[in-house]
């Protein structure tokens, strides 16, 4: 039997864990970011602003947790993101398409009825370690 490599990331570039987890897990190539919530790094608060300025902090983060596992942006493959009110979608989506390159990852998107620490947003993602080569 192969010995499989388990990696766990935590940076203090991100919003550390509110809970009993970790900011992200590397297992092989593949990096699984746990819910990213709007805390700055700086002090671990919450980002003050509206739902915008909220999933700008979460995309800051899951950003900051993929380049500390060795990946970047451009290697995230899913995404879920998780919304105190779906009606926030349309500005979320707008700040969203700022993060990621014209190969967009594959995503889900759900209202939910609360989030941690009263956040409007929430995003998980995977991404993959490596080169990327893409076919049509």
């Amino acid at each position: 039997m192969s010995t499989i490599i388990r990696r766990i990331i935590r940076t203090p570039k991100a919003g550390l864990p509110v809970g009993p987890y970790n900011q992200a897990v590397v297992v092989d190539k593949t990096v699984y970011v746990s819910g990213q919530i709007p805390l700055k790094p700086s002090d671990g608060q919450m980002v003050e602003g509206g739902v915008a300025e909220q999933a700008k902090q979460v995309l800051e983060n899951v950003k900051a947790v993929v380049e500390a596992a060795g990946s970047s942006m451009g290697n995230v493959v899913k995404t879920t993101i998780l919304l105190e009110d779906i009606k926030d979608w349309p500005a979320v989506n707008e700040v969203y398409a700022t993060y990621f390159p014209e190969k967009y990852p594959a995503r889900a998107a759900y209202q939910v009825s609360a989030l941690p620490k009263g956040a409007k947003v929430e995003m998980e993602a995977i991404a993959v370690v490596g080169e990327i080569c893409d076919v049509e």
